[in-house]
């Protein structure tokens, strides 16, 4: 069995984390980000004004997952927090460590930043990850709620 290494993304990596994007979007049953949509991400990730990092699951050189981690900043503990917006593994790998080896990657990089904690949303319907992360101690906080406001709504609201 070879094994999984995780390492940050490199701007030569934007297809394969674009395909590791569209997996994510596969699995998830929405669209996933058109040729604009797709150039923002890359911009975003590897640009001049980096808005998050990427952290590659590999195993024999193919990449096979992904993490984006980005900082947050909570008031009440006056320390920056690590959001994990997505870890995907695809189908064909999972059960190979990669998804393991990605949290662990992103509770390493909490760490080292300083974060207080790290957090991240599920799905409701997604039972296999639900499982995954309790099985690594994860809690599910009840007390807090996601609240959104899409590009629409953002717009009724600044006016």
């Amino acid at each position: 069995m070879n094994s999984v290494t995780v390492r940050p993304a490199r701007a030569d990596d934007a297809n394969s984390f674009l395909l590791l994007v569209k997996g994510l979007a596969d699995y998830e049953k929405l669209s996933p980000p058109d040729a604009a949509g797709q150039g923002r991400l890359v911009e975003a990730a590897f640009g001049k004004k980096k808005r998050f990092d990427v952290l590659l699951a590999e195993i024999a050189g193919e990449a096979v997952g992904y993490a984006v981690i980005l900082e947050t900043y909570s008031t009440f503990l006056a320390s920056p927090k690590l959001f994990l917006e997505d870890l995907f593994v695809k189908p064909e790998h999972r059960g190979s460590g990669a998804g393991d080896a990605l949290l662990r990657a992103c509770a390493r990089e909490a760490i080292t930043r300083g974060c207080a904690r790290m957090e991240w949303v599920v799905l409701d319907w997604n039972e296999p990850a639900i499982r995954f992360y309790r099985n690594r101690g994860a809690s599910h906080l009840t007390e807090w709620y996601t609240f959104g406001l899409d590009r629409d709504e953002l717009t009724r609201l600044s006016l």
